[in-house]
């Protein structure tokens, strides 16, 4: 008639018995998962090489820039084909703010930037925390002077009413690299 708390009424067996059959049937599942998931991960295809980064063309953008800006607009002439533009922009509601990144050679990171803005917020934000150093290069009668420390490394220039920021994830010679190869007009 009623059944007695632990014991299985048609069999006589207690409760174990049918804890153990649980623990084993969630062995069992959590075996078949990592089976399904170690097939899954082996036929399903990924790869592990950098992206493959489309170069986007920017000289229209430079060409408006130029038009527009109120000082000569920088832009690199004569990189090696391991260059490639990523990114573009020109803001002349923003102080004139000019923006060209680059992947350079190694996967690293160069932009350049320009703007009339004042040059300490400016080069605060586009070489995102990095402080002045002592050193300067001078880089094809220009020069710069070298800022570390902040997420970036930069080589910055002040002149004709603009400040020109070369920062990046790249070592200080691609910063020098593209610095030289830029062109103001």
């Amino acid at each position: 008639m009623g059944r007695v708390a632990g014991s299985n009424s048609e069999t006589g067996k207690t409760g174990a018995t049918g804890r153990q059959k649980t623990v084993r049937d969630m062995i069992l599942s959590l075996g078949l998962i990592m089976i399904a998931a170690a097939v899954i991960y082996v036929f399903i295809p990924h790869d592990d090489s950098p992206p493959d980064i489309k170069p986007v063309d920017y000289r229209v953008e430079l060409l408006t820039a130029r038009r527009a800006a109120s000082y000569p607009v920088a832009a690199p002439e004569g990189l090696s084909t391991g260059w490639k533009a990523t990114s573009v922009r020109f803001r002349g509601d923003e102080f004139d703010a000019w923006h060209l990144g680059f992947n350079a050679p190694g996967g690293q990171y160069v932009q350049v930037e320009q703007s009339t803005q004042k040059a300490g917020a400016f080069i605060n934000d586009a070489s995102q925390g990095a402080e002045a150093t002592k050193a300067t290069q001078r880089i094809d009668g220009r020069t710069w002077t070298r800022y570390s420390g902040g997420r970036y490394d930069a080589l910055v220039l002040s002149e004709k009413g603009a400040t020109t920021v070369v920062a990046g994830t790249g070592s200080y010679a691609q910063l020098t690299e593209m610095a030289r190869a830029l062109k103001m007009e």
